[in-house]
């Protein structure tokens, strides 16, 4: 693909059966299975092995030691002598992060997109004091795991009891997760989950919130939700707060907390959606279940995607710091200051160290199911998810689930886990995930609607229930600028009440998982 323009290479026939991503590559991608000893008539190559499709086939010798290169970057070295026409994948090629390449910030331009069009808005809910939302949900968060069977039963009892009176909100989401005791208490594993919760409950996406904790916990309820205010009838208030050891146990907890919901049922239901500019929409990245074509159709068109919508005005995150390992340079470069790339970069040290700790390192990932699908090298499985990010200058980086405070292209250091990474964008106040795959992620989130995007055709038709858009067609000729195009309109749609294939399965409902740092004492 070119890097400037955004489309897979002109010269390309799509009916070759190897696809050379940059001149000088030395690499090609096989776009069917090729069979030992066949000749690859484009290129003039005999096959030595059989390459599945989707993997890479040697265009040139390479000696042991030698850099490997592909999108017209490093994505390892040789470890042992690769002869031309031969498979290369994990057997042959190792990781090894490239530390050449100047990582100060340098003068880009970004690409000129034709913007969707003067004064475009979206159909949202407008907020005074914060970005209008896309949808209308209330939660009932836990601040511990021992209250989350509670807060599932309230959940549970608004759904059935209250809700049907009232189609004008989308749900009830019980936020509950596996920690909030056994905690240091004000470690990095305490801060981060109150940080997750909290940022649930001023979430755009979410009309009211109340909290219900056990009482001995070390995430006490009323400290965690110390300093929030929420706009209710009548004025500001904090969350409502309920404990189950002073209520008198589950039942009673229950009670109460329906009949502390109902004004926060009547104010959700009084909701309703109105032209909200572009510049309001907080759109969350992620790929899963990544395949060797994520880089070459998803990922490259979500880009563009992202490019359209900041070139209104909105906020675009890219996240998953594991998966921009080897990458980062491509973004450093393009850092609004040297403050923000060295932010950056020091994520990439810290992750360096946080794997060591625990006797990993982070090529650990690719996942088996990337090999399986051509991804060798976590620095190839990074060049090709940081298209992403598209091609606007990267104007903040963000710890894990912190407050999103500037537009344009910005970075969140998440793991690479989907539902933990997810969660950071969710609870930093992303209103919208577009998600890109390709094995099959089936991925939701309630409260922030998940527009997931198949890499070929051949995914697309197979689990046409759980994809929303076919990225696949890039290799049948549909240049990436209009694929990126739709997917932006496709965007805006889900802002405005379009409901994901996600959501019209009911699924997230155990997707909310804080990242876990810390000992469990």
């Amino acid at each position: 693909m070119s890097e400037r323009d955004g489309t897979l290479p002109p010269e390309m026939n799509l009916t070759a059966r190897v696809l050379v991503l940059r001149e000088g590559d030395d690499v090609g991608v096989a776009l069917a299975p090729l069979q030992a000893s066949e000749t690859v008539d484009a290129l003039g190559i005999r096959c030595v092995d059989a390459i599945p499709a989707g993997h890479k086939i040697a265009l040139r010798r390479i000696a042991k030691g030698e850099c490997v290169r592909k999108y017209g970057e490093v994505i390892g070295r040789a470890s042992q002598r690769i002869g031309l026409g031969e498979w290369v994948h994990t057997h042959n090629l190792q990781a090894d992060h490239v530390d050449a390449i100047p990582q100060a910030p340098v003068e880009q331009t970004p690409v000129a997109r034709e913007p969707l069009g003067a004064g475009r808005t979206f159909e949202g809910y407008r907020s005074a004091d914060r970005r209008s939302g896309t949808r209308n949900w209330l939660a009932v968060v836990s601040s511990a795991n021992c209250s989350a069977d509670t807060a599932h039963l309230v959940a549970e009892c608004l759904r059935t009891k209250v809700l049907p009176e009232h189609p004008t909100i989308d749900g009830v989401m019980a936020v509950t997760h596996g920690s909030g005791c056994g905690l240091v208490e004000d470690g990095p594993e305490h801060v981060l989950l109150r940080r997750c919760l909290n940022g649930v409950l001023r979430h755009p996406n979410v009309a009211g919130a109340l909290v219900i904790g056990l009482g001995c916990e070390v995430n006490q309820p009323r400290q965690m939700v110390s300093g929030i205010s929420l706009p209710r009838a009548g004025g500001w208030q904090p969350p409502s707060v309920l404990v189950m050891q002073e209520a008198g146990g589950v039942r009673k907890t229950v009670a109460a907390a329906v009949d502390a919901a109902l004004p926060l049922v009547r104010q959700a239901a009084a909701r309703r959606r109105t032209a909200c500019p572009i510049s309001d929409l907080a759109v969350g990245t992620n790929c899963g279940g990544s395949d060797a074509y994520s880089g070459m159709t998803a990922n490259p068109a979500l880009g563009i995607a992202g490019d359209l919508l900041v070139g209104h005005g909105a906020t675009w995150v890219l996240a998953e710091t594991p998966e921009t390992y080897g990458a980062e340079h491509l973004l450093t470069r393009r850092a609004a200051s040297q403050e923000v790339a060295d932010r950056l970069l020091a994520l990439m040290k810290w992750w360096e160290g946080y794997t060591a700790r625990h006797g990993a390192v982070i090529d650990n990932n690719p996942a088996p199911g990337n090999k399986a699908g051509g991804i060798s090298t976590i620095q190839e499985k990074s060049l090709g998810a940081v298209t992403k990010g598209g091609s606007t200058p990267l104007m903040a980086v963000y710890g894990y689930a912190e407050p999103l405070a500037v537009p344009g292209l910005c970075f969140m250091d998440t793991p690479g886990h989907d539902p933990v990474s997810v969660t950071g964008l969710l609870a930093g106040g992303c209103t919208l995930i577009a998600f890109t795959t390709g094995r099959g992620s089936c991925i939701g989130m309630q409260a922030v609607p998940v527009l997931k995007i198949a890499t070929t055709s051949g995914l697309y038709e197979r689990m046409r229930d759980d994809m929303d858009v076919n990225a696949g067609v890039a290799l049948q000729g549909v240049p990436l600028a209009d694929l990126g195009r739709h997917i932006a309109e496709e965007l805006i749609a889900v802002a405005s009440g379009k409901r994901t294939k996600a959501e019209e399965q009911g699924l997230g409902q155990t997707t909310f998982v804080p990242w876990a740092l810390g000992p469990v004492l």
